[in-house]
């Protein structure tokens, strides 16, 4: 009888570990960060994570993703470069698959400097705000300054049917911001 209760100990035992897996490790690869703001790429998947000024809890990292259709990742930074060398009078607004992304300009110093402002599932009572970044910034966060930027460039773009909607729109609103410094 001990015998046996033994044996049925040690199949009980076993059968607990059997339930463990592993699991495929996937990796991010960081195109660029400086500081509390970094881009990275997952397979045709593009995500910023920035630490969110908006809270009072400074360790609250939020992020954003978009795929990188019709090379919306160099869309993306052709639009900000553009903001810093005619600063648009109101914010720019961005409409993201999940998000709303608004970039916001303002004289810093009097140098122009961008901020991320993320309306979190596209609710405007969700708001999360990135660090001001200059225009170094952004192309460290890019990778242009370091080369990584060749990651999301001249990548493969899937053939595109008539009337589909693109991944990512980009939208100007017409709210005046406050006064530039």
């Amino acid at each position: 009888m001990r015998k046996i209760i033994l044996l049925l100990t040690c199949m009980f035992g076993i059968s607990v570990f059997s339930q463990i897996k592993v699991l495929k490790n996937e990796t991010l690869v960081e195109i660029g960060k400086d500081n509390s703001v970094g881009l990275y790429k997952k397979e045709d998947k593009f995500t910023f994570n920035y630490q969110d000024l908006n809270t009072s809890n400074l360790n609250t990292i939020r992020s954003f993703s978009f795929e990188n259709q019709n090379n919306d990742v160099d869309g993306l930074y052709s639009i900000i470069i553009s903001g810093f060398t005619t600063m648009p009078a109101s914010n720019v607004t961005l409409e993201l698959p999940n998000d709303i992304i608004e970039l916001h300009y303002e004289k810093n110093y009097g140098q122009p400097t961008v901020q991320f402002i993320q309306y979190i599932n596209k609710n405007r009572k969700y708001v999360g705000k990135s660090q001001y970044l200059t225009r170094k910034q952004v192309d460290k966060i890019f990778g242009k300054s370091t080369g990584k930027s060749s990651l999301y460039q001249g990548a493969s773009v899937a053939p595109q049917q008539y009337n589909s909607k693109p991944a990512t729109t980009y939208k100007s609103t017409t709210k005046s911001s406050k006064a530039r410094k």
